[in-house]
Parts: structure tokens; C-alpha cells; sequence
């Protein structure tokens, strides 16, 4: 089916994965180093500090379109865990367990790690 946009679908799934990737690897910054508004880093060899350094390497390889897929499946999976251990113990329902975000991400980086890196990609 053409729509609108369909001439410009691998265009707009590229800018998909990069700000993805970007957003993604923010978290893992202000995990590791203590920025955007984090006090102080986490601990490297926690849970929370291994969590940063997928989300670090992670989001920035897939901004770059590098190891795409099999680091978007990894990030997916640590989103699922995130979710079902930090969110899910709070409530069943992402809209009242904040875990909106883990979830979106968690669907996302399985939907880029099934696409790959497309266009504009270092592969």
C-alpha cells in the first residue's frame, strides 16, 4: 500500500534508530558518569552500572548503525528485564508502574534488531 511517506520509509527508520540509539545511550551516561541531573554514578560491576554500559556502547552503536541488530535484540532483552524486575513488582500496568519507557524501548529495539541498521549505517 503507498502512502504519503512510503518514498521516504528507509530515510525515516534510519532517523528512527539514530535517535533511538542517542536517547538510549543518554541513560547510559547519566548511569555511568553521574550526568543529566544524576548525582553521582553508579557502581560498574552492579546490575545498574552493567545496565549503563549496554545502554552506552549499545545506543551509540545503534545510532551508528554498527552490530545493529544483534545490539538491539541485547538492549531489548535488558529492557524486558528491566521492566519485569524494577516496574512489573509495582503493579501490573506500565501506565501506573512507570515503566512506560521500558516497555516502548523493550518493543523498539526488538522492531530494529528484526530491520537492521538500513540507511545512513557505518555497518
Amino acid at each position: 500500500m503507498m502512502t504519503l511517506l512510503s518514498p521516504y520509509r528507509a530515510t525515516l527508520y534510519s532517523c528512527l534508530r539514530i535517535v533511538a540509539g542517542l536517547l538510549f545511550a543518554s541513560h547510559g551516561i547519566q548511569k555511568l558518569f553521574g550526568a543529566f541531573g544524576r548525582d553521582t554514578p553508579v557502581a560498574l560491576l552492579s546490575q545498574m552500572g552493567v545496565a549503563g554500559v549496554i545502554e552506552t556502547v549499545g545506543g551509540l552503536a545503534i545510532a551508528l548503525g554498527l552490530y545493529t541488530s544483534p545490539l538491539a535484540f541485547l538492549a531489548s532483552g535488558q529492557m524486558a528485564v528491566a521492566y519485569f524486575s524494577v516496574h512489573m513488582p509495582q503493579g501490573m500496568w506500565p501506565i501506573t508502574n512507570g515503566g512506560e519507557l521500558a516497555a516502548l524501548y523493550c518493543w523498539l529495539f526488538l522492531y530494529i534488531s528484526a530491520n537492521g541498521s538500513g540507511k545512513w549505517s557505518l555497518r
